[in-house]
């Protein structure tokens, strides 16, 4: 059973990926009307592929709950591929709402980097800690999931209107923090390359250290040491021997992983600007020449409006109650729950500057991509880094 999820997760993969292809075929039609006619049979190919990859992916989904016996978001790996599952079933539904094809080009990649990257955490089931032991896992993790899942919608929606609106033939602001945005996404990709071969090879070295507690401990890395922890002593033969250390109080695998991701990315980037010979958002500029940027703008705002009371029932209101039933309290300002508070503030101040202060098209566009940011920060950072009630999601 565990085979056939992984298989089943394998195909959806491939399948959202051979469907961005096509969405993005279906923009490049040299006549451009399938904004006003309807999508053209390019479209119509990307959402069916889309649709089957869905199928693929909530068949991964049921099969391995019923290997694992719980609801399968109790780690990262499975936390995150629910994420990206939720996001494809958002596409799904504003799509034959708004019959717009561009949205396939930006929001299937992401849903494709979120299952990479999930990809690169421990796969095996095992069972559930104390804590995670209850129906509000099923509740409360669900609904969160799904709830940033829709906003992130809202983030394909606000890139491609900035992508359509600025002027890229100059250097402005706008520019640059657009094409920063840009590379944020390549570095992911980076960091994605660099675990998948250093995991084909097989890479493992360990090194004794001393702990922030000055006691001594253990730590495996599985990318060539570039940054050490600290007083080091390598104990596997013929590997990377450090070029610098850190103290005890810095987590230097996870900075060493960091490091090498932003390596691969940096390089990955200035191949793609070699070739594109221009930023990376002038050259998606053309996929949008045909979008209506009030449609554009109006998808980004009703993603904000549907994801985010779903967002706060499910990682406010029901974490709440669960904490209150596990922890006997409902909040301890946990690094998680600080950083879901802050989600939450965020796109309620969205909604209020949109709605009072009318900031409409281009301010909401790059609070919808603010937004987003925030999200993965919470997913990346916050189950990494730091340390807290929360940190068996890592």
């Amino acid at each position: 059973m565990v085979s056939l999820s992984g298989n089943l997760l394998y195909v959806a993969f491939i399948l959202y990926l051979i469907a961005t292809v096509f969405f993005a075929g279906s923009i490049k039609d040299k006549k451009g009307k399938q904004l006003e006619k309807g999508p053209n049979k390019w479209a119509k190919i990307g959402v069916f592929l889309t649709i089957l990859g869905f199928v693929a992916n909530v068949g991964y989904f049921i099969t391995r709950w019923i290997a694992a016996g719980h609801a399968p978001v109790s780690n990262l790996f499975e936390f995150t591929t629910f994420f990206g599952m939720c996001l494809v079933g958002a596409f799904i539904i504003i799509y034959f709402i708004y019959k717009t094809p561009v949205l396939g080009v930006f929001a299937l990649p992401v849903a494709i980097l979120l299952i990479a990257y999930a990809s690169m955490f421990p796969k095996e089931i095992s069972p559930l800690i104390p804590a995670l032991q209850s129906d509000w896992l099923h509740i409360h993790v669900t609904t969160a999931a799904a709830g940033q899942a829709i906003l992130a919608i809202s983030f394909a929606a606000g890139l491609i209107y900035l992508v359509k609106s600025l002027d890229q033939t100059k250097a402005t602001k706008s520019n640059f923090w657009l094409e920063a945005i840009m590379y944020g996404l390549v570095c992911t990709l980076g960091f994605i390359i660099m675990t998948t071969v250093f995991s084909s090879m097989g890479y493992k070295a360990e090194f004794n250290y001393i702990d922030k507690f000055d006691q001594e401990a253990q730590i495996e890395y599985a990318m060539p040491a570039i940054i050490g922890p600290n007083e080091w002593e390598l104990l596997t033969d013929d590997k990377f021997e450090p070029l610098l250390a850190m103290p005890g109080i810095i987590n230097a695998k996870k900075l060493n992983t960091v490091i090498w991701s932003i390596a691969a990315g940096s390089i990955l980037y200035l191949l793609l600007r070699l070739v594109l010979r221009k930023r990376i958002g002038a050259a998606l500029q053309p996929l949008t020449k045909h979008i209506n940027l009030d449609l554009v703008d109006e998808i980004g705002y009703r993603s904000v409006l549907i994801g985010f009371p779903v967002f706060t029932l499910g990682a406010l209101v029901f974490a709440m109650i669960w904490a209150q039933i596990a922890w006997t309290r409902f909040w301890g300002w946990d690094p998680k729950e600080v950083w879901a508070l802050i989600t939450f503030l965020f796109y309620a101040a969205y909604l209020h500057l949109r709605l009072s202060k009318g900031w409409h098209g281009e301010k909401s566009a790059w609070l919808a991509v603010i937004g987003f940011i925030i999200i993965m920060f919470n997913l990346v950072a916050v189950n990494l880094v730091i340390a807290g009630l929360h940190s068996y999601a890592g």
